[in-house]
């Protein structure tokens, strides 16, 4: 039985209106249900329809001049931002207007004008220049004499401020791997030093740790984990060394027995 001829037309009009609508609802909104376009929020269809149903009359223009029941006006808030706190340096001690390490021994700098004296100092020097500074400073205060250029205090001193000087710089470059394993690295030269000056001259070492403000701290106990495998070959070694060790002393008996056999007795001189 075949329908109406309008009536089919009406079918098929009825039917793509529906699937154009649908198309448009699924090419912009997203499966988990919103997407953010033009500065708006789409709403799903199930929203959409939920608003059309219960009769809402809010209409807003969707970016291309035509009016949409599925734009939705948000607000935008500012992100929080959480601030670093501020990695203290070592070289804030020192003063901006003391000369730099090449001209502190310069007697004629001390008559120069203020101009020069100032191209001299601190305040006009590189981060290298002040950085001699301050390991001088660290080294006049552990070395021996005026003359000490190489003891092991005056290593740990020159450690320490190039330390102190990795650390303030990956906090502003935290993927820097190449300072870092510097960094490491001296860490590890130094505490070998503190290892090897403690237990030598225990009162040097307290002395270096209290002026030069470091903590040492004990390297952890060896520790091995015990399982069945590592028992088995430890008894199986021990069994070894027993049987050789017997071996040994068998051979070693056997020997001495031998040497005494093989002697002539000794007899005494006639007086």
């Amino acid at each position: 039985m075949l329908a109406h001829p309008k009536c089919y037309v009406s079918i098929l009009d009825l039917r793509e209106h529906v699937s154009r609508h649908v198309r448009v609802l699924f090419a912009i909104c997203r499966p988990r249900g919103c997407r953010r376009f033009s500065g708006h929020f789409l709403i799903s269809p199930l929203s959409a329809a939920a608003r059309a149903g219960s009769g809402s009359n809010e209409r807003t223009n969707d970016g291309r001049g035509n009016c949409s029941s599925l734009l939705v006006s948000v607000r935008h808030y500012a992100k929080v931002t959480s601030k670093k706190p501020e990695f203290p340096s070592q070289l804030d001690d020192l003063p901006p207007t003391m000369l730099q390490k090449d001209y502190a021994t310069v007697k004629i700098a001390e008559s120069v004008d203020d101009v020069v004296k100032r191209l001299l100092s601190l305040e006009m020097a590189s981060q290298r220049e002040k950085m001699q500074v301050k390991i001088q400073q660290l080294v006049d205060m552990v070395k021996r004499n005026p003359y000490d250029f190489g003891s092991t205090e005056v290593k740990i001193a020159k450690l320490t401020a190039k330390i102190r000087n990795y650390q303030e710089h990956l906090q502003k470059h935290p993927k820097d791997k190449l300072h870092k394993r510097c960094m490491l690295m001296s860490i590890d030269r130094r505490k070998k030093l503190l290892k090897y000056l403690r237990r030598t001259r225990y009162d040097v070492f307290e002395n270096v740790c209290q002026k030069l403000d470091i903590e040492y701290t004990f390297p952890p106990q060896y520790y091995k984990r015990i399982t069945h495998r590592w028992l088995a070959k430890k008894a199986f070694c021990q069994k070894v060394y027993q049987e050789a060790k017997k071996r040994r002393e068998a051979e070693r008996l056997k020997q001495t027995t031998v040497v005494a056999d093989n002697d002539p007795p000794s007899v005494g001189t006639p007086v």
